[in-house]
């Protein structure tokens, strides 16, 4: 994401640092938040693993490798980043089979320092869909801070006591955010690749949210109830509303039970009314805007919502040297950390090369 992109979604002021992250991967440190427990039993293999300098797609197909399997009946909650130390579940479908050694999966290479190593490992019922864990724990280390530490630490409690916008983050967008180009491109006729479609069509639908959510950032808007407001529940992807708005509301707004939302397009009728429809039309109207839902409609995606708001759950900081700061938080399924960072100000990431919130 560029700076200007992620300016338009800082909803706490004016940067107060400069900083640079993923000097090295432990600098960025992702661990899944486990929705469930294994069953213990089934024809599934449930690996608990944790991967250094890889992504997600490889190890999924170094354990298809290892199981002399199809990709496909390797499952996985959620994609983490290449360029991190992140530790996440796979399953792995062995019908009547005795796993091979765990061990025999893992490995290190100190030239690329790519390494990958077998946490735990139990068998389970059923194949692991995406979406299936209830968050992810970030450790993050900024280097080279350059900002007053009192300006950032005043930074740190607002979002600790507000929450940031629930944006989409850059890698969504592509290098240079070129996905909505190549997604209008492919609206227009031009033929893509099945994997590449799915991408294209996720990085169109997250472009029309983030268009939104600038409107209600820059409106104030984005953490509070407008009228017509649809309501998603804390932690689900339950919605209600619109409803008056009234003290129950109110304080349960306040204690992050509820968030208001935008649109994630597709066909369908939208449930907010009023102020906050009259918001999300200003925007959806404009030309860009309407070629990419009806690309989205077209591709039969269904409406739905998802909260403008979210909750860096357990904020927590340490400075481990005078412009080194290690930050510590919970997120929600798909939010993002650098939505996090980007409050704070600019950050270099060394892993991308660019001065990004990504």
């Amino acid at each position: 994401m560029s700076e200007a992109a992620a300016a338009r979604l800082r909803a706490h002021g004016a940067p107060v640092l400069h900083a640079g992250i993923r000097q090295a991967p432990e600098d960025f440190v992702v661990e899944e938040i486990d929705a469930f427990q294994a069953s213990g039993a089934g024809e599934h293999l449930l690996l608990t693993v944790e991967k250094r300098a890889l992504n997600t797609a490889f190890v999924a197909r170094r354990i298809a490798q290892w199981a002399g399997v199809p990709e496909a009946a390797v499952g996985y909650a959620g994609i983490k980043d290449r360029h991190a130390l992140t530790r996440q579940r796979f399953t792995v479908q062995l019908p009547g089979r005795e796993a091979p050694p765990p061990d025999l999966l893992a490995f290190e290479d100190a030239g690329s320092g790519e390494a990958l190593r077998v946490l735990d490992a139990t068998r389970h019922a059923r194949k692991l869909p995406r979406g299936a864990l209830a968050g992810n724990r970030f450790v993050l280390v900024l280097r080279a801070v350059r900002g007053e530490r009192e300006a950032i630490e005043a930074r740190l409690r607002a979002i600790h006591a507000r929450g940031v916008p629930n944006g989409f983050g850059g890698q969504r967008f592509g290098h240079g955010g070129g996905n909505v180009g190549k997604a209008l491109a492919m609206f227009s006729g031009r033929r893509v690749r099945r994997e590449e479609r799915s991408m294209l069509l996720s990085a169109a639908r997250s472009e029309l949210f983030n268009r939104v959510l600038a409107a209600r950032v820059a409106a104030g808007s984005w953490d509070r109830g407008l009228d017509g407001e649809v309501w998603m529940l804390d932690g689900s992807r339950s919605v209600f509303g619109p409803q008056p708005f009234d003290e129950e509301l109110a304080a349960r707004l306040a204690a992050f039970d509820i968030h208001p939302t935008a649109p994630l397009w597709g066909r369908g009728e939208r449930r907010s009314q009023g102020a906050a429809l009259a918001v999300e039309n200003a925007v959806l109207d404009e030309p860009v805007a309407l070629r990419l839902r009806h690309g989205l409609e077209a591709a039969g995606l269904r409406q739905e919502r998802r909260a403008t708001r979210m909750r860096a759950d357990g904020l927590a900081w340490q400075w481990l040297t005078d412009d080194a700061l290690r930050l510590a938080f919970s997120l929600p399924p798909g939010a993002y950390a650098t939505s996090v960072l980007a409050e704070l100000g600019t950050i270099e990431d060394a892993a991308s090369g660019d001065h990004s919130s990504d």
